[in-house]
């Protein structure tokens, strides 16, 4: 009877804690591999600087290839002022890339020779480009195939002039 007016024992009483281990640092230990951390980091923080710099800096590219879009859209609405509109569409693309002092003067066979040494051939001198100059002035609009192939010159040109 002496059993049944005791407490009862508590079996986990006696259990000892299990000592944790140190917590793992997420710095690394040694100084080379933080040296190289750091390294990383500074060529990711400069990679980025520079993609948001090209990016900034070729913000006249995109908005001159969307413009270039709506030209080709109303193409067919109205095919005899869309020389003209790619003439000056190509002229206020080069005034937002090269100083002014550059672009404004030129006019005729050596505005179409500075496209052709920034674009790196001679489709301006040689080919369709040269509906820029003569488009405007001619008493018959050129044809839908002629526009094309300059709308494609411009298009490639905006795309790849070297600055």
């Amino acid at each position: 009877m002496a059993d049944a007016q005791t407490k009862p024992v508590d079996p986990l009483a006696g259990l000892i804690d299990i000592p944790l281990p140190q917590e793992v640092s997420l710095w690394p230990q040694t100084w080379p591999l933080r040296v190289a951390i750091v390294l990383v980091s500074a060529l990711a923080l400069l990679a980025i600087w520079r993609f948001v710099h090209q990016y900034r800096a070729n913000r006249y590219r995109r908005e001159a290839l969307a413009e270039l879009d709506g030209i080709r859209r109303a193409a067919d609405a109205v095919p005899d002022q869309v020389a003209t509109r790619l003439s000056v569409l190509v002229r206020r693309t080069a005034l937002g890339a090269f100083a002014r002092e550059t672009v404004a003067p030129l006019a005729g066979p050596a505005w179409l020779a500075f496209l052709d040494r920034s674009y790196g051939g001679q489709e301006f001198s040689q080919g369709a480009g040269r509906l820029l100059i003569s488009a405007p002035y001619q008493r018959t609009p050129p044809d839908r195939d002629q526009l094309e192939a300059l709308a494609d010159l411009v298009h490639r040109w905006i795309k790849v002039h070297h600055v």
